[in-house]
């Protein structure tokens, strides 16, 4: 199975309307691991790794996100998938 890595930052309206708890609830149904935080900025930023259809249909959800959420962009860097620790976290 190939693993695929991405960081991924995410504008818009995605502080304050539980888009953490729905990445976090989101990445481990869909089996993967990483993280995601809140930036400064108003931003969320995380870190995804995990077969690679899984790991694509996390992005492509991230670009939704929760129904409160409205989300602008999503920006994504590929990412080495054995740096991507195990688990799923909000981190911050």
């Amino acid at each position: 199975m190939k693993e695929k890595a991405f960081a991924i930052r995410v504008t818009g309206r995605v502080q304050g309307v539980a888009y953490r708890a729905w990445a976090r609830g989101t990445a481990r149904a869909l089996g993967l691991r990483g993280w995601v935080r809140n930036r400064p900025d108003g931003s969320v930023e995380a870190l995804i790794a995990g077969p690679e259809e899984a790991v694509e249909r996390m992005v492509t959800a991230m670009g939704e996100g929760p129904g409160a959420a409205r989300v602008t962009d999503v920006w994504t860097e590929p990412a080495d998938p054995a740096a991507v620790p195990r688990g799923f976290e909000i981190t911050g």
